[in-house]
Parts: C-alpha cells; structure tokens; sequence
C-alpha cells in the first residue's frame, strides 16, 4: 500500500499529452496526465474514460451521432471541466481534448487504453512510464 500526493507526482514531470501512471486499481491505472493546446479526435471502442481535473480547465468536445441510419447526423457538444470536477467520456464517443492553459488532469482507465484510441500518431504513447 502506498499513500500518493498528486501534486508531488505532477511535479516530477513536464511533459504534455503524454499520460503517467501513478497507481493501479483491479484492471485499472490511475493516470496522470499535463495538458495544453489541442489533442486529436479520437474514441475508445472498448473503454469509458475518466478524467478528473485538478488543475486548471478542460475543455472536452464529443461527437453525438442521431441513432437514425438512413439519416444520421452529427452534432458536436462541449463540456467545461473545472478543478474537483471529472467528466466520464463513454466508449465509442468520439472526443477532443482542449486545454487553454496547462491542465493537471488524473484519469482513471482500464489499462488497455490507448490515449489516442483509435488514432497512431506521434502523439501516441505506446509503452507508459510510472511516476
């Protein structure tokens, strides 16, 4: 058992877009992760993501498609995520990560996620470093 200050771990990085993980939880890595600027669109097709934010806002944008198949639309909705609060991105929904400013967010995920889903760019960490 080990007891984590977050703002310690955060303060043993500077990297951005590029997750850590500072614990584990059944199948699950407790993350954390520095953000600023724009991410990529991108969805988890098996994994519903946590991300609580502890400092700073984030901005999250997600993609809803209508459930009509002959005529489906898209529609974009946004969603401000303040410190203390957390927003849970479901599986399948496609998603855009905003920060204006540098955003200290802890995720919680199964360990299987990928953080650009179903995107490879050079923003993909494949293999994740403990801090």
């Amino acid at each position: 058992m080990e007891k984590v200050n977050i703002a310690e771990r955060f303060d043993r990085f500077s990297q951005r877009w590029q997750p850590k993980i500072a614990g584990e939880l059944n199948d699950s890595y407790v993350k954390l992760v520095k953000l600023e600027g724009e991410f990529v669109w991108h969805k988890h097709d098996a994994e519903d993501e946590l991300f609580l934010v502890v400092k700073g806002t984030l901005r999250m944008k997600v993609r809803r498609t209508s459930a009509a198949q002959e005529n489906a639309t898209t529609r974009e909705e946004e969603f401000v995520i303040n410190p203390g609060e957390f927003l849970i991105v479901p599986r399948g929904t496609e998603h855009l990560p905003i920060a204006d400013e540098e955003v200290h967010v802890v995720l919680l995920e199964p360990k299987s996620t990928l953080n650009t889903g179903d995107v490879r760019n050079e923003r993909t960490v494949e293999q994740l470093e403990w801090v």
